[in-house]
């Protein structure tokens, strides 16, 4: 992360606190900044941890970080201490690996995840995108939908490899190097699409083939992980 963003960064966090005091848990950051793949248009995806939640909660940390620059691109999750707690073991087992810790550790905060669950989040992933998929083709034959099942496919992706090897990258870059030929493939083709910043310009171009692409690798998945 940069000198500018770091600032930026200790800024929050001294928000968060002045909002909430010791009640703030856990401070992280994901997305594209908390890969290090960040540009100037994206959002600034940040994790906030509280003791508890509640609406009025909410309301207070908008009026905070409304005083903060680049509000209008802050986003993310928020959430008590006990919701994450019982949260779908399945989900969290992306949102840890995905997150960069700014203050606070946050596996003591979440339960145990296992293979199983790792397993879970795999299938759960690849029905997703193969269900939306197969109905992007027959009814809607959206290239941006299509760009979104794309940038979800590369989340099952990482998910995959880690069932496979144990290791997990959060960097595109990096997982992009690890992959097998064909999910190579679709993560290649979802870098270019989201470089061009249009969908129409990759995914309407050839959204037969791509279509057909990704409807195959997850059903493929499915087979693979589901039984």
């Amino acid at each position: 992360m940069g000198t500018i963003l770091n600032e930026w960064l200790d800024e929050y966090i001294g928000c968060a606190q002045r909002c909430f005091g010791d009640r703030v848990l856990f401070v992280g950051l994901q997305g594209s900044h908390g890969r290090g793949e960040a540009d100037e248009d994206s959002d600034i995806d940040l994790v906030l941890i509280l003791d508890r939640a509640n609406a009025e909660d909410l309301r207070a940390y908008d009026v905070a970080i409304s005083t903060l620059t680049q509000r209008e691109k802050i986003c993310g999750f928020i959430s008590g201490r006990d919701e994450l707690r019982c949260w779908s073991k399945a989900d969290l087992f992306q949102f840890y690996h995905d997150t960069t810790p700014l203050l606070g550790d946050l596996a003591p905060l979440l339960p145990v995840i296992s293979t199983e669950d790792v397993r879970q989040a795999i299938v759960f992933g690849a029905c997703t995108i193969y269900h939306l998929c197969g109905h992007n083709i027959v009814h809607e034959k959206s290239p941006d939908i299509l760009q979104g099942l794309y940038k979800s496919a590369v989340f099952v992706m990482q998910a995959v490899h880690f069932q496979r090897t144990g290791r997990y990258f959060k960097a595109h870059r990096e997982l992009l190097a690890a992959l097998p030929a064909n999910e190579r493939t679709l993560l290649t083709t979802y870098l270019q699409g989201k470089s061009t910043g249009k969908a129409a310009g990759v995914f309407s171009a050839d959204f037969t083939t791509l279509s057909s692409s990704l409807f195959a690798w997850s059903g493929q998945v499915i087979r693979e992980y589901g039984s």
